[in-house]
């Protein structure tokens, strides 16, 4: 059974929509997307098949974007987005039918950078699944290119120009063809994209261009070693987005990392058939450590 709901965090409101197994009280799996991403592009699959296993599921917009307010639109900022997930937390602990002590994280892509971070600094967290993970921004940046640095670093600039002085935002496309002037641009972010994101979906292909000063600089990958609790590392070996070779090596910091591998390209996970043997191999995760 699906309900909305909503939670403050630092004074706006943020969308949710709760799954509920048929028994409580339950453990609950708080969740949300990746890289300028929304709820219903695919997030809601995984949550019904968590419900189905017995877990509940939370599943939440960031501020900015999506069903959240927040203004302006589309401003992805990584301390806000972290601010985000620690109030969906708190919101979880506090729902009846829901075990607070046995709360655990999922996140993908982009948010899979910040479930590494949470769960090394947020307490209490009994487990975490990170998909197709982002791991260090700085040793991204090669894979850009320095000519696309270069271009999206002049954006960032002037958008937090526009900021300072009150303007409306300087945006740019978070997915474009290859060569094309935006964040995501590997030769299956257009199509990946297209595939995940349902009819009239609120997700919009946009972020404020200062997020590009920001992401050489976020490396949640290298606070492994401080995550306590544990961790599965759900890695698409054919990643170019968010490359495998990283993820691999973040889960082998982690003390209690596991790995899950599949032969597969990043967007590739959301959607069946690989889909089935992902959703499949998290719920039997989650079984064995939040029982």
């Amino acid at each position: 059974m699906r309900t909305d709901l909503e939670f403050d965090s630092q004074g706006v409101r943020c969308a949710a929509w709760l799954y509920r197994p048929q028994r409580a009280p339950a453990p609950c799996v708080v969740m949300a997307h990746g890289f300028s991403a929304v709820r219903e592009q695919r997030l809601d699959a995984y949550a019904e098949r968590f419900a189905q296993a017995g877990f509940a599921a939370l599943v939440f917009d960031y501020r900015h974007f999506g069903a959240s307010d927040g203004q302006p639109r589309q401003l992805l900022d990584v301390r806000r987005q972290l601010q985000d997930w620690q109030a969906a937390i708190a919101c979880a602990r506090g729902l009846s039918g829901v075990d607070a002590k046995r709360i655990a994280i999922f996140g993908s892509s982009f948010s899979g950078g910040h479930v590494q971070w949470l769960a090394a600094h947020e307490p209490g967290i009994a487990a975490a699944v990170a998909q197709a993970p982002f791991v260090d921004g700085l040793r991204n940046l090669p894979a850009l290119g320095i000519a696309q640095a270069a271009r999206l670093t002049v954006c960032g600039l002037r958008d937090a120009a526009r900021a300072l002085t009150g303007r409306a935002p300087y945006l740019v496309p978070a997915v474009g063809a290859p060569g094309a002037l935006a964040i995501m641009t590997t030769p299956d972010a257009v199509a990946g994209f297209a595939r995940i994101t349902p009819p009239h979906s609120t997700w919009r292909n946009e972020v404020c261009a200062r997020i590009a000063l920001q992401i050489a600089g976020y490396r949640p990958g290298r606070h492994a070693e401080r995550i306590r609790c544990p961790i599965l590392f759900c890695i698409a070996t054919q990643d170019v987005l968010t490359p495998a070779r990283l993820a691999f090596e973040a889960a082998e910091r982690a003390p209690h990392g596991e790995v899950k591998s599949y032969p597969c390209g990043h967007f590739d996970v959301y959607l069946p058939p690989v889909f089935d043997q992902v959703v499949a191999d998290q719920i039997d995760f989650f079984k064995r450590h939040l029982a």
